[in-house]
């Protein structure tokens, strides 16, 4: 008989104990001890410590398998536990980390902390572990089609359907309602709601929110009409990722040298200024007859396809220059310059801003955050056992975004969600939208620094988006490197892993439907390759997510600078705008009052927030792993006090990209 001392750790979180039975068995390489019971009551935040006496002699430990059943009274209450560790007959300690609800009356296994990867020479009891785990895994995790031509996700149509530990802890889905709870009472107050009236004064727009403002959204209500603002937006707004280098003048944009002399300079040439990398397009063509609504509110709708010229001055601003209100030149299509007249010129400009919602809203919030997280989280679960390293090293980053996805897919992009109450595209139009993206999507445009050189965006300067993604994508390049190395020691361990190339070739087929000419890999074969897939995975469920979701108010609550729809047509002639046009054709009181709560929810953080490398939960057991995440951790607040001094001399900050406000995963 063989003593072995075990502590078990309950959370902390409210309901994270359990008065149901709790039992224990170990695996060793030789087999499986009998079960033994731990406790019948387990209170929440509670380390126990118990002895079991085992009469079997199991060999080397591998696993420790936990057992949650009803005692006395038929109750089902989940239980979690943060980790098991055993100290064996000659005094070793094996740390098991859990970190996971379990429910009902069940038993799960769990294996020991150690980061592993298969190889010719791992045992068939390990093999066979790990193949039953993922076995289980794809039983709860199944996909689905979301939409023909889209990123599939999971088989889930509300929370409820979802694994227990991917559903949002109490204090985040209290700290939720609370905030939907109280947007929604103020407006409601105000009978903004049921009003479908246009706005009669545009200062009026203000008085959606009195008590939900930030200092950043004040000053783009101020400064929204602003030429400089509306370029400074492409570099660093909720969508800096669209304008790129322009050298020659597109042959369906005909802006000449002569048109824009007033903006530019009679002193300045267009062509000079194109040799000299001082122009910039931002083109919506992507847009070109996806589907929109027939009316919101009973109100007809409209969408352009825009395109828009802007100059780099010489005091480094940004500035529009032309603007073209469709892809076919000609009379009905004019070129709006900034020397036309105010209002001819705003409403111009606000179509574009109509263009650029829809293309951030779609793609890269939806697309290009949300639904390739969800699928990195699936093909995570359903590929990688959990002492896999990648697993490991992953899924902090996954917390909690099968949850918000599941929701935004029926409250967001559901039948009578907000996009159905204030975006013009339709819903055949979204599916539209996010096909074409998909068609058009590469991997090198989803690692940041590939897709800035490849828009020519290198050097123009105050892109603080490009600057700190790159200080950010550099530090986890280095932080993923170092894991990678300390378990895959050559190329051929990468490429001989099973596990892991199952997992790239889920992702390819479930996530990228397979599309070989983007460049999305199916399979990896060199450390050098997994390095940045990984780093790519991580900053697009983190830093990318943050980017194009946590400004949202800031930018949009000011409705004008980032209007979902517009009900007028588009303007075919020039100087028959005013400001009464443009109320006119701005979005309704309540759908503007819908787009605008809408945005602070998806702000606003809720509750049991995790920044980036952030790991309270230790899924890496061995010493030199835990240095890495140290020094990770250093660095990361390194690039935190860099941004936040240069913010000291901004009037309008920039600190999306401030690792201390990032949130590890897409979780809102």
């Amino acid at each position: 008989m063989a003593l072995y001392k075990v502590t078990v750790a309950t959370g902390s979180e409210p309901f994270a104990g359990t008065v149901n039975s709790i039992s224990i068995s170990l695996v060793g390489v030789k087999g499986e001890s009998a079960k033994q019971e731990l406790s019948h009551l387990l209170l929440p935040g509670t380390v126990c410590d118990y002895e079991l006496n085992i009469e079997e002699d199991i060999g080397m430990l591998l696993s420790v398998r936990l057992f949650k059943e009803t005692y006395l009274f038929p109750v089902q209450d989940a239980w979690y536990c943060q980790y098991v560790k055993v100290i064996n007959p000659i005094g070793k300690l094996h740390l098991f980390p859990v970190y996971q609800w379990v429910s009902g009356d069940s038993s799960v296994l769990f294996p020991e902390g150690r980061g592993s990867i298969l190889s010719t020479s791992s045992g068939n009891l390990y093999m066979e572990q790990r193949k039953m785990e993922l076995e289980k895994n794809r039983e709860v995790y199944k996909w689905k089609m979301l939409a023909s031509g889209c990123p599939y996700c999971i088989d889930a149509d509300s929370s409820d359907d979802l694994p227990i530990n991917e559903r949002y802890s109490y204090e985040k889905r209290g700290s939720f309602l609370v905030t939907e709870l109280l947007s929604n009472l103020e407006v409601g107050l105000k009978g903004f709601m049921s009003s479908t009236d246009s706005w009669r004064n545009v200062n009026d727009i203000k008085t959606v929110f009195y008590f939900n403002r930030t200092d950043i959204s004040d000053k783009v209500s101020k400064r929204w009409n602003e030429d400089s603002f509306f370029g400074y937006q492409y570099l660093n707004g909720i969508n800096p990722m669209v304008i790129r280098k322009c050298l020659n003048i597109p042959e369906n944009f005909p802006v000449t040298s002569s048109m824009v002399a007033a903006s530019v300079g009679t002193s300045t040439d267009l062509q000079k200024e194109l040799q000299n990398g001082n122009v910039f397009l931002a083109d919506y063509k992507i847009l070109q007859g996806i589907p929109i609504k027939d009316s919101i509110n009973g109100k007809r709708q409209y969408m352009t396809v825009p395109m828009c010229l802007l100059w780099k001055d010489p005091q480094d601003k940004l500035l529009p220059i032309a603007i073209q209100l469709g892809q076919t030149p000609g009379e009905q299509t004019p070129i709006f310059l900034p020397s036309d007249s105010e209002w001819d010129w705003t409403l111009a400009k606000i179509w574009v801003r109509n263009a650029e919602y829809q293309v951030h809203q779609t793609i890269s919030h939806l697309l290009q955050s949300h639904l390739f997280a969800e699928v990195f989280t699936m093909a995570t679960h359903r590929q990688l056992p959990r002492n896999h390293p990648v697993y490991k090293l992953l899924i902090p980053h996954l917390r909690y975004t099968l949850d918000i996805n599941t929701l935004a897919k029926k409250e967001v992009a559901g039948s009578g969600g907000t996009f159905d109450q204030i975006l013009v595209l339709s819903k055949k139009g979204v599916r539209a939208l996010v096909r074409r993206a998909m068609e058009e999507m590469t991997y090198s445009a989803l690692c940041l620094p590939e897709h800035i050189k490849a828009r020519g965006l290198e050097s123009i300067p105050n892109y603080f988006y490009r600057d700190d993604g790159q200080m950010i994508w550099e530090a986890m390049e280095r932080f993923v490197s170092n894991m990678v190395q300390h378990y895959y020691k050559s190329d051929e361990s990468v490429w001989t892993d099973p596990e892991l190339q199952a997992w790239v070739a889920e992702i390819c087929e479930k996530g990228f439907l397979s599309n070989e000419s983007s460049g999305i890999p199916s399979s990896l074969e060199t450390v050098s390759s997994l390095v940045r897939y990984l780093t790519m995975v991580i900053f697009r469920c983190s830093a990318q997510h943050a980017a194009v979701n946590s400004g949202q108010f800031d930018f949009y609550a000011w409705m004008p600078n980032g209007p979902p729809s517009i009900k007028s047509p588009p303007p075919t002639a020039k100087g028959v705008t005013t400001i009464q046009s443009i109320l006119d054709a701005l979005p309704d009181v309540k759908t503007t009052t819908t787009s605008v709560v809408s945005v602070w929810q998806l702000s606003k953080e809720p509750q049991d927030q995790r920044r980036l490398g952030c790991y309270p939960d230790e899924h890496f057991t061995e010493e030199t792993p835990q240095i890495f995440i140290k020094e990770f951790q250093e660095k990361l607040s390194e690039i935190s006090k860099i941004i936040n001094e240069r913010n000291q001399t901004r009037s309008l900050p920039y600190h999306y990209l401030d690792p201390k406000v990032i949130e590890n995963s897409v979780s809102i």
